[in-house]
């Protein structure tokens, strides 16, 4: 298996790195609350997840 004889360069290995990029997290709205949220987690504003209360908020108690 043939290996490099010379070390790369940092900008070389940067350059192939260039479309290595950070995507935004998928968003989607809150059925309950119609706030936005990340998909497939409760929502950080009302609690809920698929049509159930999961988080029970300090406010309610």
């Amino acid at each position: 298996m043939p290996n490099p004889k010379r070390r790369h360069s940092k900008s070389r290995g940067a350059k192939r790195r260039t479309h290595y990029k950070a995507s935004l997290p998928a968003l989607g709205e809150c059925p309950n609350c119609h706030e936005q949220k990340l998909m497939h987690r409760a929502c950080p504003n009302c609690g809920y997840y698929n049509g159930r209360a999961i988080i029970i908020s300090k406010e309610t108690k």
